[in-house]
């Protein structure tokens, strides 16, 4: 028979709560069970470890992306910055043979003219004669060109036309009103 003596009383009453036969049974699912969760943990860490590494690549692509962008807007505001200096805009415009204003006038809500306006100085217009290099531009820029005059052959001149001004600035002509 059995090498082990039968149980009596309480161990015997517990031993046929407990089946004897079903325990290697039950013990398969079991770890078949346990194999498939680890093996599914293992995988699922693989795919998300794999997602962080190529986001981590992506990040360091637009951050070099986005230094690059940086370093080159720094370096268009300092173009602008240097070409909106008030001497470089002073040398630039009288390169293109432009002088200082006189005195303005301003007009009022009212329509009051207020201060006297003045012509530029005569002198200021003769000193910088307009050299042709100066109608070339910086590179990357848009050439300067000369200012439009009137030609001979355009046809006769209309009563709108602008006369020069005493001081060099020009005006325009005063329209004539039928009837007067």
């Amino acid at each position: 028979m059995s090498s082990k003596p039968a149980p009596r009383g309480r161990a015997a009453r517990l031993a046929r709560l407990i089946p004897a036969g079903r325990a290697r049974a039950a013990r398969t699912p079991f770890v078949l069970l346990v194999v498939l969760l680890l093996g599914g943990g293992l995988l699922g860490l693989l795919v998300l470890n794999s997602a962080l590494s190529e986001g981590s690549f992506e990040l360091d692509d637009i951050q070099r992306r986005t230094k690059s962008l940086t370093d080159e807007e720094q370096a268009l505001q300092r173009d602008i910055d240097a070409y909106s200096a008030p001497d470089a805009l002073q040398r630039r415009a009288r390169e293109l043979g432009m002088v200082p204003g006189g005195d303005p006038a301003f007009l009022g809500p009212d329509g009051t003219v207020k201060g006297v306006p003045s012509a530029a100085p005569r002198s200021a217009a003769l000193t910088g004669p307009r050299a042709p290099e100066a109608l070339t531009s910086a590179p990357g820029t848009a050439p300067a060109l000369p200012a439009p005059t009137a030609s001979p052959s355009a046809g006769p001149a209309s009563p709108a036309t602008t006369t020069p001004a005493p001081g060099g600035t020009p005006r325009s002509a005063p329209t004539p009103t039928p009837g007067r």
